[in-house]
């Protein structure tokens, strides 16, 4: 799927969630194959798995780093962020939710030529372990393709717009912090109680600034992770991106994988609370 920053870089959590889960004529349950199937065909499944390297991102919310809690803190988000588990709940809300002709459409682009390299590039670039340098890389590559004025620019702007709205971007990190911040403070990691009118009226402060954060960094991971395509192989994935058909199947999937990623820090949080004395915050 087309490869994104997620504060930093990954995939929107949808104030109308419940609507996006309500199933028009979704694939059954006998076609589960069908999904994992498309999963793979997509690269979704790798996106997931991606999902366990933002658990980097948890100590930092709380102004702490992942190395302040040592060893524990791997085996815990490891545990937490099991990848089995989040593939098994994708899987489990797509074949409720995912309509068959929009699967079949998605499917068919990601099955060509032109999508299996795309998928390739997207896997290498979600298992790039280097985030931070993948981020300076990219800007750098994006910065160069401005100063040469190259139509990539426009493309990648065109891609990065079919999938996701920058609002939907930015609720979707805001609701994960939440979400995250609110379970800690529940569970006592933090040592004192959130309010959460408080808190979202914090985050909505520096919405503006989040949303073009949001924007840099997927302009800036598109251009790393799709720099070695033609002009002309960038402008029919973004087609192929802005049919109405994949708008749908983007819609739901960043759906899912917001979902999961907000499930998946509220039980980090928890669990962060069972941390032994001399790691606790």
């Amino acid at each position: 799927m087309f490869a994104r920053q997620l504060s930093p870089f990954l995939f929107a959590f949808l104030a109308g969630i419940a609507l996006v889960f309500a199933p028009a004529s979704p694939v059954h349950a006998t076609d589960r194959d069908r999904v994992e199937a498309f999963l793979t065909t997509t690269g979704f499944d790798v996106a997931l798995e991606s999902i366990a390297l933002s658990a980097e991102n948890a100590p930092r919310m709380l102004g702490r780093e992942a190395g302040d809690f040592g060893a524990q803190w791997t085996r815990l988000a490891e545990r937490v962020f099991d990848t089995d588990r989040m593939h098994d709940m994708a899987v489990g809300i797509l074949v409720e939710t995912l309509d068959q002709d929009d699967l079949a459409h998605a499917a068919g682009f990601y099955a060509t030529d032109l999508g299996q390299r795309l998928v390739v590039a997207e896997n290498a670039s979600h298992r790039e372990a280097d985030r931070t340098g993948k981020l300076d890389r990219g800007e750098a590559l994006f910065a160069e393709l401005e100063a040469r004025d190259s139509p990539k620019v426009e493309v990648f702007q065109r891609m990065n717009d079919a999938i996701s709205s920058d609002d939907a971007s930015v609720r979707a990190v805001e609701e994960i912090q939440v979400r995250f911040l609110m379970a800690a403070s529940a569970a006592g990691v933090l040592g004192q109680r959130l309010d959460e009118g408080a808190l979202r009226a914090a985050l909505a402060e520096d919405r503006d600034e989040l949303r073009s954060e949001l924007r840099r960094n997927a302009l800036a991971g598109a251009a790393f992770t799709y720099r070695d395509f033609s002009v002309e192989d960038l402008e029919a994935y973004a087609e192929a991106l802005e049919h109405p058909r994949m708008r749908r199947v983007y819609e739901l999937l960043n759906a899912v994988q917001h979902e999961i990623m907000a499930g998946r820090f509220e039980a980090l949080a928890v669990a962060m609370a069972q941390l032994a004395p001399q790691e606790e915050l």
